[in-house]
């Protein structure tokens, strides 16, 4: 096994810098292209060149040493010191998957428990089980509901991808997990309620249209902010969509008054709703909420729940409902007749008492 510095001159006079790696029988190059030598004559180029070509040999040295550490299952001494954040920062500048909200969101959590023990930074060495079982414990304190066990489950994949880049060896946090929270704690917009929200007006018509169309299809924010046109059959009042975290595609009829929400229309390659992030949503959401005199707390996964409750609230069949919501078990959606249950003996137990 070797590793060499090596370079190439180009056309323009400039010269690449290369390794030439040679292991296991077999050779292949790494080119550097930060490490470009321009040849240019000022001595600012020259003092340019000089700093890329330190830099190019001591990416070889470390280079040498990860593919030695590799043979005997080590890790190369530069990648154990990485601060761990920074390697979390680096993951997400490359993620590209729709849950990318949730792994900026637990890197943020992991970034405050830190600072609550004390850390201003830590070296992938420095995580340890009982921390990452502390962080697990911090997450179920912070988040409701799903969210504890969602995010720890994005910070888990994190460390797998560090294991496969041999940043560490044995992953702290395989013995750890945080139980998925079944129950349905957000709150529920019962049908009176959303025609009051209807009823009232917004600051951003667009996230008023999206917003109560969730509560009429059961949409996540990450499908509503997705939906184009090609995915709309107005005539006939369908609507066809992958759903993105489950990967499953639901098929639909739109209610008369989901078709009264769509915009007008657009190309096939359109977006049919123009929202902005979904912090800003959110923010909208609340205020509108509030104006609309409705005393819970709305978040837009909320829709979700209330065209869930609300459907089987009216007798309709768990399987089918199941189906519309994309659910890969039925176990999933017989948590919302236990929601519908307690609506009803609410229900009966606001009448007025009788005196006798």
């Amino acid at each position: 096994m070797s590793v060499t510095l090596r370079q190439k001159k180009n056309s323009d006079n400039s010269i690449s810098l290369y390794l030439d790696v040679y292991k296991d029988g077999k050779r292949h190059k790494e080119f550097l292209k930060e490490c470009k030598l321009t040849k240019g004559s000022s001595v600012a180029d020259r003092a340019n060149d000089k700093d890329r070509l330190a830099l190019a040999k001591k990416i070889a040295v470390q280079r040498a040493a990860e593919l030695q550490a590799n043979d005997y299952n080590m890790i190369a001494e530069h990648k154990s010191k990485v601060d761990l954040i920074s390697y979390f920062d680096s993951y997400i500048a490359s993620y590209t998957k729709k849950d990318i909200r949730n792994v900026v969101g637990v890197t943020n959590a992991f970034k405050e428990f830190l600072k609550q023990k004390g850390h201003k930074n830590l070296s992938v060495r420095g995580l340890t089980e009982v921390m990452v079982r502390d962080f697990a414990e911090y997450l179920q304190n912070k988040c409701e509901g799903e969210g504890a066990a969602s995010y720890f489950a994005r910070f888990k994949k994190m460390l797998k991808q560090a294991i496969r880049e041999k940043i560490i060896l044995v992953n702290p946090a395989i013995e750890v997990t945080i139980k998925r929270d079944e129950s349905i704690t957000k709150d529920i917009l019962t049908l009176a309620e959303i025609q009051k929200l209807a009823n009232t007006e917004t600051a951003n018509e667009s996230i008023k249209q999206a917003f109560l169309f969730s509560c009429f299809t059961g949409l996540r924010w990450v499908d509503v902010t997705a939906i184009k046109w090609k995915h709309i059959d107005r005539n006939n009042r369908m609507l066809s969509i992958v759903q993105a975290k489950t990967g499953v595609r639901v098929t639909m009829q739109l209610h008369n008054s989901a078709i009264g929400l769509l915009p007008e229309q657009g190309k096939p390659e359109e977006f049919v709703y123009k929202l902005p992030s979904h912090t800003g949503a959110a923010k909208t959401l609340k205020a509108w909420v509030k104006r609309a005199e409705i005393d819970k707390h709305i978040t837009w996964h909320c829709a979700r729940h209330s065209f869930a409750t609300n459907l089987i609230t009216l007798k309709s069949d768990v399987t089918i409902v199941s189906q519309l919501l994309g659910h890969n078990s039925l176990k999933y959606t017989l948590r919302y007749t236990h929601i519908a249950d307690d609506l009803k003996r609410a229900a009966v137990d606001s009448l007025p008492e009788l005196t006798f």
